[in-house]
């Protein structure tokens, strides 16, 4: 039986705004879903309904920049730094008790810092996609990590990551082509991808080079309804949330290598995490692409008590396989001791 998933909480300080959904019992231990790009907490559904069901207390908030949380309208406020302050006070207004917290894409180093500036906060992290760097997740870590097999630098000089550059050099523009048809973009980010070829390059690196996400064109081609990993319901939410919000916050998340690695360099320990830890990797995600390049190597070094697990799927693994995600935790928790 489904849990029934309660909407509009949030919680506001003199610094920011967060909402949040939430399942489970109110005294249960806590589990904090954080989102990534670009997202609300309800694509966690099915993970919520699986964990509340069995006692955990479990929480999705809508991070800085999406939903119905504050957007802030200067990029410097789309820190890694800023984003633990808003979980921090988050996690007071939730009782404060040690949290599991999991995280996808962009909420993955938000969860990783949880854990390593706020070890006191953290039962454990979960985290999908986005593998740990205690360095700081920022484009110069990520460079010596790229394929040069697949990504010859002269030609793809940040391999997968070129988007990330684009957003920098034209912040407006790429919001715009996005909003052109909102409904149109999410149901291409959140389409079931193919089977990919291991020796093609990802779409994303070659963003600046056809001028754009959608080229000449400036705005998202049709996705057929049943590529679309959302159910109707929660789709039309996510569409409803950024025809709200736009994407110029989601995309600001972009912008901060310098202060997030400042804010790396200042974890306690060099960054090591010695809480247990877990890492998804998706098969079949072409960006962030942990299983066949070097990606997660630094993860290993600095993660003391880590279990890895791969599932056959996509970047949005939660959605596309999300039994296999809710199984594979489950199975972690027993092992680690953990449970409701």
């Amino acid at each position: 039986m489904n849990e029934v998933i309660s909407t509009g909480h949030s919680i506001e300080t003199a610094r920011h705004r967060t909402a949040w959904i939430e399942a489970g019992p109110q005294q249960g231990p806590l589990m904090i879903f954080l989102h990534g790009w670009p997202a609300i907490g309800l694509v966690w559904r099915q993970q919520i309904e699986h964990f509340a069901a069995r006692g955990w207390r479990c929480v999705a908030p809508d991070m800085r920049g999406y939903g119905g949380s504050s957007r802030p309208d200067f990029t410097a406020a789309y820190a890694i730094p800023e984003f633990v302050a808003d979980m921090v006070e988050l996690h007071d207004a939730l009782g404060g008790t040690p949290a599991l917290w999991v995280g996808h894409d962009w909420g993955s180093p938000v969860a990783w810092s949880m854990a390593s500036h706020h070890a006191d906060r953290c039962a454990g992290v979960i985290n999908l996609c986005v593998p740990y760097v205690a360095r700081g997740f920022a484009l110069p870590t990520m460079l010596p990590l790229i394929d040069r097999d697949l990504y010859a630098e002269e030609r793809y000089p940040v391999g997968q990551w070129d988007y990330w550059l684009f957003y920098r050099e034209h912040f407006t523009r790429a919001a715009k082509d996005f909003e052109a048809d909102t409904a149109a973009t999410l149901a291409l980010l959140y389409q079931r991808r193919p089977k990919r070829a291991p020796d093609v390059p990802a779409f994303t690196a070659g963003i600046r080079a056809q001028n754009g996400w959608f080229g000449a064109a400036r705005r998202a081609p049709a996705t057929p309804r049943e590529n679309v990993l959302l159910g109707q319901d929660d789709f039309d939410t996510l569409v409803a949330a950024f025809t709200e919000t736009g994407f110029a916050g989601a995309n600001a998340w972009y912008m901060n290598d310098v202060a997030n690695l400042a804010y790396a360099a200042r974890a306690p320990n060099f960054g090591r995490i010695a809480l247990p830890s877990m890492f998804i990797h998706a098969s079949n995600d072409a960006v962030c692409d942990t299983t066949t390049s070097r990606l997660a190597e630094p993860m290993r070094e600095d993660c003391e008590r880590l279990t890895e697990v791969t599932i056959d799927g996509g970047h949005n693994i939660m959605l596309e396989q999300p039994l296999d995600v809710c199984r594979a935790i489950d199975e972690w928790m027993r092992a680690e001791w953990l449970g409701a």
